[in-house]
């Protein structure tokens, strides 16, 4: 991504090691550097082969002072070499104790239909191709006793580098976790150094990236195969010491072109002091029959080619966001493993597995379960809000400058967060967004009763010919029975738009049309005399069972023309209802002595969650017999 004389102004001067964990050597001596170490590894350094490898020295010294000293890695159940004719014979029995069981690599056909365990593969980045590797990524994903890790590089001592950093302990000492996001503004959580946007215009990133020893850091930020944009900084791909491949496509300074980017703001990824880099950027490591550029400009090689121990990237797009960076900040903290955090998290936004690791996961009895995969299923009645409120908003039914539309607005926004994949709401537990939603819907449905309640002929009321008229019958019709004892009908009618909410209603020969709601609204039946006296009181029964356990509010109106003659009590009333159990509700409706004689109908209706249910019951007053 720059020339070489550039890059020499911020790389700094190749460290001395203290101490003689790592034995650089050359390759025609790793076989005997190798048995020793294996007979030995408590007092022998680790193997690697350098030759002409320059960058190879470089990390193989500047991992000298990051690692604390020799481990044994758990190792996996199986082991694959891919491409054995590409490596030494040295670098394979190096990775020999890494599993508990070699296969050959004809026994990769069907494995993953089998995978009886966890499997690591061995293999220069050029064998890395869709097939194998697919099928074992989507049966890793699809079960967790199947983990995948691979051991690469883009050549074979990249490879034997990789697999000697697997013996590599990491100290106590070594705590710093980083993140750095170009695409968000996480909240900075206890032992966590955050760097977002503001941060990289007020800063120097790449003096805290490079001048910083990590024990797990994350680079979040757009780009390609080569390169995560960082505001004007960028974590840089390039090798300069590997050699490019001929006619394959690179970036732009490939072709004697200025970066795109500030040079003196590059950050060599081969030169950062970590034990883990997560490059959490789309097709931040693709394989390699998948790769956008030449291997010389690769992130995920020069990752290889760094101090890591484990490099996680992602093989393809992902929805990486705010969810899993809060993720794996509390994934970091804990020590959980970072593969299998980020794909959890991003569980229910994409069928498929979107990192994968380089390098082996932690020892099982020190390294804490995962969290479940994520459904990206919002709380129900966050999915039921929001269709109400599009309706309510975008059909029509409410004039705009109906009393409602800026209340409603206002949930609309905040819905409209809820139910997309979280970024700044993502610190929200589901039960808070459940407490918030709760009091908006408590304060709304108070208002729509009252409304309601003044003035029967409101807007809202008109939702079942508004919706209606913009629907389709449903040919599945319920026998039910009218609140007067008769057989009815219960139908519903299918909105044609989305924005046009079903409606159900129930028709008696007798009644007319008795019950109107919406699914997944209050269901209320009113039950009263046929007949009551002029001055005289009419007991209305309403029979209620919401849709879900919480409140509802009721009331009880009559034509306006029966007004200034009833008094119904009350007027309005909140009950807490149950979804199994219906409940009753008494209203007492007291009649003028000097009323009409005459046919006449009450309306009950309840509200909850937005949704208005109605019930309507005819009766008559009779003359009394005074």
């Amino acid at each position: 991504m720059k020339s070489a004389v550039s890059r020499q102004r911020h790389e700094p001067s190749d460290p001395a090691p203290e101490t003689a964990l790592f034995s650089p050597v050359k390759y025609a001596d790793l076989a005997p550097a190798v048995g020793e170490f294996l007979d030995a590894p408590d007092r022998t350094p680790i193997p690697v082969p350098v030759d002409d490898r320059a960058d190879l020295v470089h990390s193989v010294a500047l991992a000298s002072r990051l690692y604390s000293g020799v481990r044994r890695p758990a190792p996996l159940d199986f082991g694959v070499v891919l491409g054995r004719s590409d490596l030494a014979d040295a670098v394979v029995d190096l990775a020999r104790p890494l599993a508990r069981e070699w296969l050959a690599e004809d026994d990769l056909v069907g494995f993953a239909e089998r995978a009886p365990g966890t499997l690591l593969l061995v293999g220069t980045y050029a064998r890395l191709n869709l097939d194998p590797v697919r099928s074992l990524l989507l049966a890793a994903y699809r079960d967790a006793r199947r983990g995948l890790s691979l051991l690469s590089g883009r050549d074979g001592a990249s490879v034997a580098w990789n697999v000697a950093k697997q013996y590599a302990q990491v100290p106590e000492g070594l705590d710093a976790l980083g993140l750095f996001t170009d695409t968000d503004r996480p909240p900075h959580l206890p032992g966590v150094k955050v760097f977002d946007d503001r941060d990289f215009e007020r800063a120097d990133i790449q003096a805290e990236i490079l001048g910083t020893r990590w024990r797990r850091v994350v680079f979040q930020g757009h780009g390609k195969d080569d390169s995560i944009n960082l505001g004007e900084f960028t974590i840089c791909g390039l090798n300069e010491t590997a050699p490019a491949q001929p006619g394959v496509l690179a970036p732009r300074c490939a072709y004697g072109l200025p970066c795109y980017k500030p040079e003196d703001k590059l950050v060599p990824l081969n030169r950062v002091e970590a034990a883990e880099l997560v490059l959490s950027a789309c097709n931040s490591g693709p394989l390699a029959d998948l790769a956008l550029y030449d291997p010389k400009y690769q992130l995920l090689l020069n990752a290889l080619d760094s101090p890591a121990r484990t490099v996680v990237s992602a093989v393809s797009v992902h929805d990486s966001d705010r969810p899993e960076n809060v993720a794996w900040m509390l994934a970091a903290a804990t020590g959980a493993d970072s593969v299998d955090t980020l794909n959890a998290s991003l569980a229910g936004s994409h069928p498929y597995p979107a990192f994968m690791r380089f390098g082996l996961p932690g020892q099982p009895e020190e390294t804490p379960a995962a969290p479940p995969p994520s459904e990206h299923a919002p709380d129900p009645l966050v999915l039921t809000v929001g269709h109400r409120l599009a309706a309510l908003l975008g059909s029509e039914l409410l004039p705009h400058n109906h009393t409602l539309r800026p209340r409603l607005g206002k949930l609309a926004r905040k819905v409209d967060l809820w139910v997309a994949r979280p970024t700044h709401l993502a610190d929200q537990s589901p039960d808070e967004v459940r407490k918030s939603l709760s009091a908006d819907l408590q304060s709304l449905d108070h208002v729509i009763a009252g409304q309601v309640a003044e003035n029967p002929e409101n807007e809202i009321m008109n939702y079942p010919a508004h919706f209606g008229d913009r629907s389709s019958l449903d040919p599945d019709v319920r026998e039910v029975v009218c609140h007067c004892g008769r057989p009815a009908q219960e139908f519903a009618r299918r909105g044609l738009l989305p924005h046009i909410l079903d409606t159900v209603c129930v028709v008696c020969m007798r009644c007319g049309d008795v019950t109107f709601r919406v699914p997944d609204a209050p269901h209320v039946l009113a039950y009263a005399a046929d007949e009551v006296e002029q001055g005289g009181v009419l007991e209305v029964r309403a029979s209620l069972t919401a849709a879900r356990p919480g409140p509802v509010r009721l009331g009880l109106f009559l034509p306006s023309y029966l007004r200034d003659d009833t008094t119904v009590e009350p007027a309005r009333v909140k009950v807490r209802a149950s979804d199994e159990h219906a409940r009753d509700v008494l209203f007492r409706v007291r009649f003028a002595p000097d009323t009409a004689p005459q046919a006449y109908y009450f309306t009950v209706f309840a509200v909850q969650d937005l949704a208005v249910s109605t019930a309507r019951r005819h009766f008559g007053v009779v003359p009394g017999h005074g």
